[in-house]
This record gives C-alpha cells, sequence and structure tokens, in this order.
C-alpha cells in the first residue's frame, strides 16, 4: 500500500503520523485558514459537560483534547504515534497522554462519560470496528463527537478537489519534505460520506444520530449517544 492509495496497513499510519509530528499543527492551521480551532472547540462543547470522564481517541498532538479539557472534562488522550504524543505532552502535563491502538482501545467496558475524535476514523484500518470500540468503552447514555473532513457538493467541489488533490499534497512536500500529505485526499475520497457515516455510527450501537456540516460541507461533526 502508498499513501497515494488512501490505504495504509496500521504501521505504516504509524510511521507516516511519526514523520510529519513536527509540521501537524502548522499544516492544519494553514490548511483550514485557522477554522480547525473553532471545529475541534464546537465538537468538545458539543459532547463534554463539566466533570465527565473523556476518552479523545487519534488524538494526535492533543488540539482536541484540550478543548475537552477546557470544555470541563477529565480527559485522556490517545493516539498511535508516539512522536505525536510527544507534542501533545509538551502543551500540557495535567492531561493524562497515552499510546494506544483505537482498534483495541486498552480501557474498560464504560470507563468514560464521553469521547471524542477529530480527523482521526479515516485513518483507522477497520472503520466500523473502531465505532464499535468507542460504544464498548462508554457508558450506556455517553455522548461520541466525531469530526472528518468530508466532499462538499455543488459549487464548492471543483475548488475543494484543486485544493486537496494539488495544493495540499505540494504544501505537504514544501514543508514536510515528504510524500506523506498524498495520502489526505486519498483518504478523504474513499470515506464514507456523512449519511453513510451516520449509518456506520449507529450501527455501532448509538442513538439519537445526527451530523452538522462546516464550511460549505468540508467538515462534519457527527454526534450520537450510547444505546
Amino acid at each position: 500500500m502508498s499513501t497515494g492509495t488512501g490505504t495504509l496497513p496500521a504501521e505504516g499510519v504509524r510511521t507516516m503520523f511519526d514523520r510529519i509530528a513536527p509540521v501537524y499543527d502548522a499544516m492544519n492551521h494553514v490548511m483550514t485558514v485557522g477554522l480547525d480551532r473553532r471545529w475541534r472547540r464546537v465538537a468538545a462543547e458539543a459532547v463534554v459537560s463539566p466533570g465527565d470522564r473523556v476518552l479523545d481517541a487519534c488524538c494526535g498532538t492533543g488540539d482536541l483534547t484540550l478543548a475537552c479539557a477546557r470544555a470541563g472534562g477529565r480527559v485522556t488522550g490517545l493516539d498511535f504515534s508516539e512522536r505525536m504524543l510527544e507534542r501533545a505532552r509538551a502543551k500540557s502535563s495535567a492531561i493524562e497522554w497515552v499510546q494506544g491502538d483505537a482498534l483495541a482501545l486498552p480501557f474498560e467496558d464504560g470507563s468514560f462519560d464521553a469521547a471524542t475524535v477529530g480527523f482521526g476514523v479515516r485513518n483507522l484500518e477497520d472503520l466500523a470496528g473502531g465505532l464499535a470500540e468507542l460504544r464498548r468503552v462508554l457508558r450506556p447514555g455517553g455522548r461520541l463527537g466525531v469530526l472528518e473532513i468530508t466532499q462538499p457538493r455543488g459549487a464548492l467541489a471543483p475548488f475543494f478537489r484543486l485544493w486537496f488533490e494539488r495544493g495540499v499534497p505540494l504544501m505537504g512536500r514544501v514543508v514536510s519534505g515528504s510524500s506523506a500529505y498524498t495520502y489526505l485526499p486519498a483518504s478523504v475520497r474513499r470515506f464514507p460520506g456523512p449519511d453513510e457515516l451516520a449509518s456506520l455510527i449507529r450501527e455501532a450501537g448509538f442513538g439519537e444520530v445526527r451530523y452538522r456540516l462546516f464550511a460549505r460541507g468540508i467538515v462534519a461533526l457527527h454526534l450520537g449517544v450510547a444505546e
């Protein structure tokens, strides 16, 4: 498998994110014109109540984890990449940072009141399995928030494709010195649309599933409640 196909084995995902960890935050902010900060804040506030035990899975460098903490949660951030976690730990020593696999979460059933994933579920080899794991570690009534890039429809679609197909890989090569960011547009192309992802979340054991679109449909925030 290669980055150009949008599908990588688990070890390939880990290696890729270890490599791009030093530029990950900068690339996110540039690609979204800084809007990613607001999207993370909205996601955290939608699912986290003060005092909640919160899991931020696929936490990367920890920006959504920190947003969950600011919303009042007692948060654990989990990621596959140790290099990403090094940067997360530098942002806060008050949060528990755990290296682990989102497909085999190292937590007991019902350990959390809320769970979030920001721009991470598209990297899972088994999306349905990852959603099922999130349901397992949530108590009944626990809340899930999944923030993810999607493909807009209508007039914006051609500009989105031009930016993600050409602009993002080129910028990634300049900033990171590697071809890792060719993976992003390919992974978005193969990822389920908002309605299909909502169905997968329901099938994983969540009710009250709904989603909200940002930036004219470029990003979707899916919400659900563990049944």
